[in-house]
């Protein structure tokens, strides 16, 4: 999964992004609203975190953008405004979840789990295919009833079959959902992971469709 992040606080951006990459989700900064603008209109996200008091363009602005331009990203706006008029605001410009400083990194974690299980139009927070069951909202993979330990990498193309269980997703979503804006990729980096997590989970669970892509399935489609 891959988080866009637009905070103009140097410290808490990077403390926000590290915390984020140690729970395995790839993480994008911009440190003003003009850039994070560019980012969530021509960058593929799972979900933003998005300050309102930023330079250059304030994050209202941003979000109202977005929604203009058809992006429906889930954005946790994560801001020091705490007054109820400003909440309204956020809303009305489409915000999915409001959270106001001080915070705790981990409630950010547990919040933007949800709205991208939520986003992929999951009720459940338990996600089973088979022997694998996905915990959307602990972010946890278990195989057979045990845990199942994976690299980043991993547990985010597996994540992001998971959560379009039994859908096709192509080569080039997995390449967007899985690496930041200034990763170097190699050219079969995906068939590299996706051949990993079949060593690991079984090669039946992952479906290559012939010129479209992968697909995480029990069998029954």
């Amino acid at each position: 999964m891959r988080i866009l992040l637009v905070e103009d606080d140097a410290a808490l951006a990077e403390g926000i992004a590290k915390r984020l990459r140690t729970e395995n989700f790839a993480v994008d900064v911009a440190a003003n609203g003009e850039d994070g603008a560019h980012l969530g209109e021509t960058e593929r996200y799972d979900a933003a975190i998005l300050d309102l008091g930023l330079p250059k363009r304030d994050g209202v602005s941003v979000l109202r953008g977005w929604r203009a331009a058809g992006r429906q990203l889930p954005v946790l706006i994560l801001t020091a405004r705490d007054g109820w008029s400003e909440k309204v605001e956020g809303f009305k410009a489409g915000a999915d979840d409001y959270l106001t400083k001080p915070f705790r990194v981990e409630e950010v974690v547990m919040r933007l789990r949800a709205l991208v299980r939520r986003a992929a139009g999951h009720a459940n927070n338990r996600i089973v295919c088979g022997p694998l069951c996905f915990d959307a909202q602990l972010g946890s993979f278990e195989l057979d009833g045990l845990p199942l330990k994976l690299t980043a990498f991993e547990w985010r193309v597996l994540s992001v079959l998971a959560l379009r269980l039994e859908s096709v997703v192509d080569r080039g979503e997995l390449i967007e959902r899985v690496y930041e804006f200034d990763a170097d990729v190699d050219s079969n980096s995906i068939e590299v992971i996706v051949a990993r997590l079949r060593r690991k989970i079984g090669a039946s669970l992952i479906e290559t469709v012939r010129g479209r892509g992968y697909r995480l399935t029990a069998g029954s489609a």
